[in-house]
């Protein structure tokens, strides 16, 4: 994937945090706008969820998007197969 995913952040959601460092960690090209530091960036986040400021939003090269995904769903959206946490579990008892 050479063009970067756009993803709206806020300095204050954890969860924006957490897909950052995922999307990072997998070697994935964002473009992080931050809503609370960019106006235009809320109001085009807005624009995308129906007057929200839903953070993180995810779009992609292809025009879809995602919104407040779970790691499930950006998994599947980029075709990265890592283990869910249920597998990890699994693995550490070596079942």
């Amino acid at each position: 994937m050479s063009e970067p995913i756009v993803v709206y952040i806020s300095t204050f959601c954890p969860h924006s945090w957490r897909v950052e460092r995922f999307l990072k960690s997998n070697d994935i090209p964002v473009k992080l706008l931050n809503i609370d530091k960019d106006p235009q960036a809320r109001q085009e986040v807005m624009a995308v969820n129906r007057g929200y400021a839903s953070v993180p939003t995810l779009i992609f090269p292809d025009g879809s998007q995602l919104t407040e995904p779970s790691f499930g769903q950006i998994r599947a959206k980029l075709g990265i197969e890592t283990p869910g946490l249920a597998e990890r579990i699994k693995g550490i008892f070596g079942r």
